[in-house]
């Protein structure tokens, strides 16, 4: 072949760069593309979704696993628009996904063809990196584009239009190259100037109460171990935000759990309230995690690592502003702060962590030995956390599912084992966000955990999930209501629920008649077991949970808590 169409060197482009799955729908436009992945000979494998949003979960998951970038595609018109819920919410979590949306001829332009929509416009603010092609010889420095974006710097997400015309337009095969260190995020690191993290590490080793807050960039820079050893040095307690669960293992000593407003409970938030100096890691210190921006005070010394510069200092006059990979500064510190060890006073993190961790668990085994009905969520968290290895992967839909999982699910291996939608929080995430985490690791058990609110939003990939054998473990918290909103408004608006109840669904029943093995929960006594059951079952599995409503919870929300 001397000439590749457009539609051929897209794919050619992408097999280069290691791209093992690409997750989407098909659609009118797309037929050169798809085309191109039928007859060209190369390592993708397809996976068909029933929605595109669902393709753009699935590579978000897949994203946040493999440490690499995630890659969907759709079609022109609505495809395109379904497609964009899945890129914003990746892009804001920085986790880097590649949306790619055929389009109209480029000649079609301003004709009224069918689906016509102007994408690049429509995806230039919601994403890290955005195109559409006018010509095919754009293609390949288009995707090259796309991959340094995405994996340099603070990961993202990245969207290329190709445009029906311009997929079968030929291409210099010349043109049809790599950088190959950009298969992979993040790449290209940088670390923080000398002269910062000296100063940063003498007022660490100053302060009489260092407190660490780490983010979803700890556990994105593979700096887990550099972390551990900066906080054993000092003896620091170690807190994480939702995204950062997996920056330490939550058994360990200076482990403390999730802080903020969703997942963080009165012990936890006594232990930043303590502190005379604040290091937020990998973490833009948003309203979540410090409760807006009251937890740590004002008044506190911070210490700001973070790779993207516009994060620091955005919420909190920073002393020490250390840019840079979250590695390579961690790293960093830990060097400066050994030659300090002869400066180093006593400290008592190990005890500050294990006070909040005692008085957060006994309150939480309390509710859950109870055998009350409907079962209390404390109950489900704990005979799931007896049946599932130490590295599964945990998905968590936002409502009822998101802030139990945070507080109570102890991450027992370092790195990405919780994955949850914390930027945009929209229903239906976790069982195709799920499936990507699967397709990345087949090796791993993989878990969604969501609320029947989230399962009538992504039921129809049940169908996909039986089709590609995917052994996944869903559980389902079925409380008939949008749970967080009816749970607001009691604690906010005395109780007047209006519009935020529907009718009970039999989950279970519906996973069945898709061939799923399924099981509905009434007893609190039959919980464990059925989990065990599910857990070993070798395909996919759901266990429709009957639970107590959120609002008459004890959710670890802190602006429910009082």
């Amino acid at each position: 072949m001397n000439k590749f169409n457009g539609a051929q060197a897209a794919v050619r482009m992408l097999d280069l760069y290691g791209v093992r799955h690409i997750f989407g729908l098909c659609g009118d436009t797309s037929l050169p593309f798809y085309d191109a992945l039928a007859t060209l000979e190369h390592r993708i494998a397809h996976i068909l979704t029933r929605d595109e949003r669902s393709a753009a979960y699935m590579a978000d998951g897949y994203a946040r696993v493999s440490g690499k970038p995630g890659v969907c595609e759709g079609p022109s018109g609505g495809g395109a628009t379904y497609l964009l819920p899945g890129l914003v919410e990746a892009n804001e979590s920085s986790s880097p996904v590649l949306g790619i949306t055929s389009d109209v001829p480029v000649l079609s332009r301003g004709h009224y063809p069918l689906t016509e929509l102007d994408q690049k416009s429509l995806y230039r603010p919601l994403t890290k990196w955005n195109t559409v092609c006018d010509r095919a010889d754009q293609v390949p420095h288009a995707i090259r584009s796309a991959f340094r974006h995405m994996t340099t710097g603070r990961p993202g997400a990245a969207h290329i239009g190709l445009p029906f015309d311009v997929l079968k337009q030929p291409v210099d095969p010349a043109e049809i190259w790599v950088q190959e260190e950009h298969a992979c995020y993040p790449a290209w690191r940088s670390c923080a100037e000398p002269a910062a993290v000296e100063a940063a590490a003498a007022a660490l080793v100053a302060a009489r109460r260092p407190v660490f807050v780490c983010g979803g960039g700890v556990v994105t820079a593979g700096a887990t171990e550099a972390l551990l050893q900066v906080a054993v040095q000092l003896d620091a307690p170690v807190c994480t935000t939702v995204s950062g669960k997996g920056s330490i293992v939550e058994t360990h000593p200076l482990s403390v759990g999730v802080v903020g407003s969703n997942g963080g409970v009165v012990a936890t938030r006594e232990v930043v309230q303590q502190a005379d100096l604040v290091v937020f890691a990998g973490c833009r210190a948003g309203s979540t995690t410090t409760e807006h921006w009251t937890r740590p005070s004002r008044e506190v010394t911070i210490v700001h690592i973070d790779v993207d510069p516009t994060a620091v200092s955005a919420n909190y006059k920073t002393a020490h502003a250390l840019v840079g990979d979250a590695k390579l500064v961690l790293e960093a510190l830990l060097e400066a702060l050994c030659r300090r060890v002869s400066q180093h006073v006593h400290r008592d993190g190990k005890a500050i962590a294990a006070r909040a961790r005692r008085t957060k668990f006994e309150a939480f085994d309390r509710l859950a030995a109870e055998n009350m009905r409907p079962i209390r969520p404390e109950r489900v968290l704990a005979e799931l956390h007896r049946v599932l290895p130490r590295d599964a992967i945990v998905v968590a839909d936002p409502g009822t599912p998101c802030p139990y999982v945070a507080a109570y699910y102890p991450i027992e291996a370092a790195g990405r084992h919780f994955i949850t939608n914390r930027a945009h929080g929209a229903l239906g995430y976790s069982m195709a966000a799920a499936m990507g985490a699967w397709f990345a690791r087949p090796d791993k058990k993989c878990v969604s955990v969501m609320g029947d609110g989230s399962f009538g939003f992504a039921v129809g990939e049940l169908e996909t999930v039986v089709r590609y054998k995917v052994p996944l473990l869903m559980l389902v918290f079925s409380n008939a209501s949008y749970g967080w909103i009816k749970a607001s408004q009691r604690a906010s608006y005395g109780a007047h629920y209006f519009s935020v109840d529907f009718s009970r669904t039999d989950h279970a029943r519906i996973a069945a008649d898709y061939g799923v093995r399924s099981w509905r929960v009434e007893d609190p006594a039959e919980l464990g077991p059925v989990l065990r059951q599910a857990a070993e079952h070798g395909g996919p599995a759901l266990v429709d949970v009957i639970a107590q409503s959120l609002e008459e919870a004890a959710a670890p929300v802190l602006q429910w808590m009082g």
